[in-house]
């Protein structure tokens, strides 16, 4: 079982990512097995994850999933033989040695997994907060490092953490970073504050505005399109192991809790061979979805849209992950081959499937944020619209109608700020409620076997959820 840390903080913004970045970065120069993990639904962390470790980064969603499924992924997470999987060639990667030691610690030879909060530690979905960085910290038995925004404080930066030990203190708080710390006299402070708290000071990183990642409306700036990924995550590297102290937070680490009967609940692949769409519109698909299809024998075959690509003729089923083809919808309005690959594919009797973007893609045409409106697929009566705009955000209980992919309750998210405009006769694919499990009426179309929604699955809804 992999020894666990989770980076967690007081709130959104205090450089979670880039913390984690530096850290997988600095382990791996060290010959660590290292790899990541992202709290709850986030495509796009992940990614940056790959691309620092050399190790394909998945999600640990402590409301979607049970806490046995959560330790199940959690401890699959670095590969059953250490080699892990650099996925479709984010960043590069290598696996050295693993040092020496006996205490369980990242030192021996079953490597670290750092889990990356999202939000604040406490912030998960309504009414009761399930969900957050605290409870999968909990599931997993895994210490908490906070990292503390300190650019507007120094005395007061123990409030937190300390706040946080209070509040939950079946969790273990190993110690805190100090991030965006101005000056010698700064950091001198701060940690005077942590020292009197009883908390350890795990390391100070200086603000450095060069270490900034750029954002867009769903989050970062995918990790493929960053001008210069590697010299940046090569940048945050040396700036963690600068400035933080690399030994103790290792030490911290601990063994994942493991109890009988831990094991992941599979949803099944939608056919043998599976064409998924993969570039910077459609980037939105889970990773531990696709690897329990794999798992279940079934083949992937990956293709761009962007490039003009059509999926594989021999799929008996093609996914349309979401992403940003709100960003790409002129391109994509030409691209013949891959709008003629799709409408074949549906007139063979494959089954196609869109989740958010995806599902735009399929309807009629999506119109960008100028205005501008862009013929799509047209296998679905639906137009919608980044012009006209309001964010949807939110977990899902899905519960599935006839002649969708899967049978049996789901657990998904929602998270997009285009609209549907025009909406034509169709099917309804779920029925939904929201976290609260106040109703939201039907969700999604489906035309024969051509079928989305807004809503991403995560995992079959097998009983109650982490919490408290």
């Amino acid at each position: 079982m992999p020894p666990t840390l989770l980076l967690a903080a007081p709130a959104s913004g205090s450089g979670k990512t880039l913390l984690t970045l530096g850290l997988l970065r600095a382990f791996r120069d060290r010959g660590v097995r290292v790899g990541g993990a992202k709290s709850g639904p986030d495509y796009i962390d992940p990614r940056f994850h790959q691309a620092a470790c050399g190790r394909e980064s998945g999600n640990l969603d402590a409301w979607a999933m049970d806490e046995g499924e959560l330790r199940a992924r959690a401890a699959a997470a670095l590969g059953a033989d250490g080699a892990g999987s650099a996925g479709d060639g984010i960043g590069g990667g290598r696996s050295g040695g693993d040092g020496s030691g006996s205490d369980g610690s990242a030192s021996d030879g079953a490597g670290l997994l750092i889990v990356e909060g999202a939000m604040g530690a406490l912030d998960g979905a309504p009414p009761e907060g399930k969900g957050s960085a605290a409870d999968l910290a909990a599931a997993l038995g895994a210490p908490v490092v906070m990292v503390v925004d300190a650019g507007r404080m120094a005395g007061s930066a123990a409030l937190a953490p300390a706040g946080l030990r209070a509040i939950r203190p079946e969790l273990e708080i190993a110690g805190v970073i100090l991030n965006r710390i101005g000056s010698p006299r700064h950091e001198a402070a701060a940690r005077q504050a942590l020292e009197g708290a009883g908390l350890a000071c795990l390391g100070a990183m200086p603000r450095r505005a060069a270490l900034a990642l750029p954002s867009r409306h769903l989050g970062l700036v995918q990790a493929e399109e960053h001008p210069e990924l590697e010299r940046f995550v090569a940048a945050a590297g040396a700036a963690a192991a600068a400035h933080l102290d690399l030994d103790a937070i290792a030490q911290a680490a601990r063994p994942l809790r493991a109890e009988a009967g831990d094991r992941a609940a599979r949803l099944a692949p939608p056919a043998q061979r599976v064409a998924v769409a993969r570039d910077a519109a459609f980037a939105f698909a889970y990773p531990h979805m696709l690897a329990d299809w794999r798992a279940q024998g079934a083949e992937l075959a990956f293709f761009s849209p962007l490039a003009d690509e059509a999926p594989d003729a021999a799929a008996g089923a093609v996914l349309l992950p979401g992403g940003y083809p709100e960003l790409h919808a002129g391109r994509l309005a030409a691209a013949s081959g891959f709008l003629g690959g799709l409408r074949a594919a549906a007139a063979r009797g494959a089954l196609v499937y869109g989740e958010c973007g995806g599902f735009m893609a399929l309807g009629e045409a999506l119109v960008d944020a100028d205005g501008a409106a862009h013929a799509m697929a047209g296998l679905l009566p639906l137009t919608t619209s980044f012009a006209v705009r309001k964010m949807t955000l939110g977990y899902r209980r899905l519960a599935p109608r006839a002649g969708a992919p899967w049978a049996g309750a789901l657990n998904g998210h929602e998270f997009h700020y285009a609209t549907i405009v025009e909406e034509g006769a169709a099917e309804r694919l779920f029925d939904a409620t929201d976290a609260a499990g106040a109703p939201l009426g039907a969700l999604g179309l489906r035309v024969g076997r051509v079928m989305g929604s807004y809503a991403h699955v995560i995992a079959p809804a097998s009983g109650p959820r982490s919490g408290r």
